[in-house]
This record gives structure tokens, sequence and C-alpha cells, in this order.
């Protein structure tokens, strides 16, 4: 009988740990096969067995980005797109201009064509400068990193 009650008084002392704040909060997620095979592709090269402590670890102690789509950020984007080209074009038909002024007129004449030329430059460049405040200001609003 003595034997019995050390067996059970040492097999009290083994098993689980108390902890003072319990993980008793569970979320399911269901996953397809190829999410599945991507998830076990980066719990493997993470190194870490737990499957928990990897979800834990990706929520809450490495910075990710979030973010949101609806139409007015897809229809910026797409404008902003179609306005790049064509800064890009203007830029060709710029550089094509200034050499064909230069072959074709006299100086004095060239000089006054290339000032009418620098003042639509000007502002030209102001309306760019107005477009980057503008994105900048966009992405502030759209694209927030969220750290632990």
């Amino acid at each position: 009988m003595e034997k019995k009650k050390a067996s059970l008084s040492s097999c009290a002392n083994k098993g689980r740990k108390n902890t003072n704040d319990p993980a008793i909060y569970r979320y399911y997620i269901r996953l397809n096969s190829v999410d599945n095979a991507r998830f076990l592709l980066l719990l493997e090269q993470s190194g870490m067995t737990n499957k928990s402590q990897f979800i834990i670890k990706r929520i809450f102690e490495e910075s990710f980005k979030v973010i949101k789509i609806d139409t007015s950020a897809m229809d910026y984007y797409t404008r902003l797109t179609n306005l790049f080209g064509q800064f890009r074009a203007v830029g060709v038909n710029y550089n094509q201009v200034v050499k064909v002024l230069n072959t074709n007129f006299s100086e004095n004449k060239v000089r006054a064509l290339l000032y009418k030329l620098e003042k639509e430059t000007i502002q030209l460049v102001n309306l760019n400068r107005q477009i980057i405040d503008l994105t900048r200001e966009f992405e502030e609003k759209h694209f927030k990193t969220i750290q632990p």
C-alpha cells in the first residue's frame, strides 16, 4: 500500500505546469490543400515545431501591412499609372522638339521658342510636385503598417 501511495504522490508532480494566464481562447480556421501546403512550408522554414506558437509569432511579433482595397483607391492607382505613361511621352516629345528647333531655326528664334517651352515645363514640374504630394497622402491613408 505504501508503494502505491508513494507512486501516486510522485505522479501528482508530473504533467503540464499551471500558468497564471492560461490560453483559453480558441480560433479555428480552415485551409484548402494549397494554403495548407504553403502554411506547412512556412512553418518548416521558420524552424518552429509548434503551429500555435508560429501563428502567434507571425501575428503579434512581426509587422505586416494591412491594405484596404476600395474602388476609389483602384481608380486613383489606374489614373496615376496612365499619368505616368503620359509624362514619359512628354519627355520623349520634349527631346524631339529641342532637336528639331536646334536644326531648323535660327539661334534667336530657338531662344524664343525654348523660353516658351521652359515656362510650360515649369508648370509641368509644379503639377508633378502636386501629384507626388497627393500620392504620399494617399499612401499614408491607404497603406498603413501595423506594429506589434
